[in-house]
């Protein structure tokens, strides 16, 4: 029998676990607005279980709030639909020219602060997935905790569109907006 060596996204998406290295193969988030550090659990199309270390070196901390830090809430609901991302992506084989965008968060609900030193654990569960000719969609519940307590919760809508649209005609990567030489 002959082996063959998967393709990346059938490995990430095989694995239960993915660390770091893995999702910035997945997803096109880099700092500081990459929100999840490692995924514990996934069940391909249905849920994912993600975490966020939250740390005091977050840029958003800064201004929110001096001398009593608070993550904010919208960027709990991002971490939310990053995690989401994650789980989709892995089923999407041209993904490097994909990007997920909202289409929508209902239900936002936010219970409890989250502050530096806490460990998010973000579950997401898929409650619908629609693929036709050039289009996917999504809609995702996602709950996050601290230390086994809810700390919000969010049900997204998402869509994947292509990377390059509304680019203009002609740029490239190396076009960066710098002044031509």
């Amino acid at each position: 029998m002959t082996e063959s060596t998967p393709a990346v996204n059938e490995a990430a998406a095989s694995k239960m676990t993915l660390d770091i290295h893995d999702i910035l193969k997945i997803l096109p988030h880099r700092y500081p607005f990459l929100l999840i550090d490692r995924v514990l659990e996934l069940q391909r199309k249905e849920r994912i279980v993600a975490i966020k270390n939250v740390t005091i070196n977050e840029p958003f901390f800064n201004g929110h709030f001096p001398g009593l830090p608070i993550m904010p809430g919208v960027l709990i609901v991002e971490a939310i639909a990053q995690a989401g991302g994650a789980l989709l992506l892995t089923e999407v084989e041209d993904r490097n020219n994909k990007v997920m965008v909202f289409t929508g968060i209902d239900r936002a609900k936010f219970r409890r602060p989250v502050s530096p030193g806490d460990q998010l654990r973000i579950e997401v569960e898929v409650k619908a997935w629609r693929v036709i000719p050039r289009m996917t969609a999504a809609k995702m519940h996602g709950v996050a905790y601290v230390a086994g307590k809810r700390v919000a919760e969010a049900t997204v809508s998402c869509q994947l569109i292509d990377s390059l649209r509304g680019r203009a005609e002609g740029s490239n990567d190396a076009d960066n907006g710098a002044p031509a030489e």
